[in-house]
């Protein structure tokens, strides 16, 4: 494929994307909003007082909280310059306004336009951006060749690249040769990550760690996982199932109800279930029931409401408060790893001293995890049904699990400092 077929299938697929974005925006409101900024259309630019200008670009929740060390830090080191950061998702945008409304206007968000060299293009006029940042894996071919085309450096942060992607993006050949010869800068989070990087071809590829490790816990929500703790019962046994996937409630659910029938959990253990995306709570509301277990809402929690002892599973239908969940939680499931998906970030449930499990498939987090199963903070679980045997076995050991969370909190601590090294690497940025 040549970039121009790529743009072109782009133009092709416009009205198809915006359909699709309307059609999304039933379940997701925040689809149908800010639409314009999808297409690079802004309206006139508002006055910039800031001399300086970095775009740092998050795709959704997880990049979003990945950046915040790194967001906070630029805005430290540069007093007179601002951040434009951008999304592609709701929930993205929603969490980086919870995150950075209290730098107020030095940290201006919006959506990023789809990739085309046009709508990128408009993005680069309207905000004049001194360097681009891209968290993660984030490679839009366009968006690189136009940062290219106007001299503004890309640069790719907290970067990893599994094998599986590694594999898919060789199979586009040139294609994906080009965009990458076009980074100028990677700060890869481990070793690995750097080696399949410069198989694609960036020259410049840095070994900086994961930022994850330097997210400060913000004192309000361990606050907040405090008063949640009191609301579902003192000395009530919790366990927390973070972040889970399609496919993955259904088996935990199953083996919960089955691991309290037969003695594994102790009697009153307290299930707080927290899905990934906010669109399916209505759904797994509904296989809770489906299995007679009672249930409440985190959001008819208000006021001081108390979890009824005869409550089973509260399910987590909030944004923005997992710090709170593994503040109130005893022990910590990190979903996306019982099914082949890769897994999400146990960092955020170390940092807060919380023995982890985490089930076989972590391809995204690979080194995270294995660094955290030899420092004894984390253990694999095969399935469900192993998830609640050992969950179980944490329950009862009050030593033991005060140990593995003990385990937990010192690999976190380890393994901070990735936002300096990145920052020290970053292109000068003459003000």
């Amino acid at each position: 494929m040549t970039r121009f077929l790529y743009t072109l299938v782009w133009w092709l697929a416009l009205p198809l994307v915006l359909l699709r974005l309307w059609l999304r925006g039933r379940q997701e409101p925040g689809y149908r909003q800010h639409w314009n900024e999808r297409l690079g259309l802004y309206g006139r630019r508002a006055a910039n007082d800031e001399p300086l200008t970095i775009w740092v670009h998050a795709v959704s929740v997880g990049e979003t909280r990945a950046a915040e060390p790194l967001v906070d830090a630029l805005l430290k080191h540069y007093p007179r310059g601002r951040i434009v950061l951008t999304h592609m998702t709701p929930t993205g945008r929603a969490t980086g306004k919870s995150l950075f409304g209290k730098h107020g206007a030095r940290v201006v968000q919006s959506y990023l336009p789809y990739d085309m060299p046009a709508l990128v293009g408009r993005f680069i006029r309207h905000f004049e951006p001194r360097v681009c940042i891209l968290m993660e894996t984030e490679v839009w071919p366009n968006l690189i060749a136009e940062c290219g085309r106007r001299k503004v450096p890309v640069v790719l942060a907290n970067a990893r690249l599994s094998e599986r992607s590694l594999r898919k993006a060789q199979k586009l050949g040139k294609f994906m040769r080009d965009a990458a010869a076009g980074i100028g800068l990677v700060a890869a989070q481990t070793e690995d990550d750097a080696a399949r990087v410069r198989q694609l071809g960036v020259a410049n590829v840095a070994v900086t760690g994961s930022i994850k490790f330097d997210v400060v816990v913000p004192p309000a929500l361990v606050t907040l996982g405090t008063q949640l703790r009191n609301q579902f019962g003192t000395g009530r046994p919790v366990l927390l199932c973070a972040s889970t996937r399609e496919g993955e409630e259904e088996p935990i659910l199953e083996a919960f109800g089955n691991a309290l029938s037969a003695g594994t959990l102790p009697a009153d253990t307290l299930l707080l279930l927290v899905p990934r995306h906010p669109q399916r709570f209505e759904a797994v509301e509904a296989m809770v029931r489906e299995r007679s277990l009672p249930v409440q809402r985190r959001s008819q929690l208000t006021g001081g409401a108390r979890v009824g002892p005869e409550t089973r599973v509260v399910l987590g239908d909030s944004m923005g408060e997992m710090f709170a969940y593994y503040a109130a939680c005893d022990v910590a499931f990190i979903g996306g790893s019982l099914m082949p998906l890769g897994g999400q970030n146990l960092i955020e449930a170390a940092a807060l001293g919380k023995p982890v499990l985490i089930g076989q498939h972590t391809f995204n987090f690979a080194q995270v995890t294995e660094d955290a199963l030899v420092a004894g903070g984390a253990a694999r679980v095969a399935d469900a049904a192993d998830l609640m045997t050992q969950a179980g076995r944490l329950l009862n050991d009050v030593d033991g699990r005060a140990g593995m969370g003990r385990n937990a909190l010192a690999f976190a601590n380890q393994h901070r400092g990735a936002t300096a090294r990145t920052l020290a690497l970053l292109p000068p940025l003459a003000e």
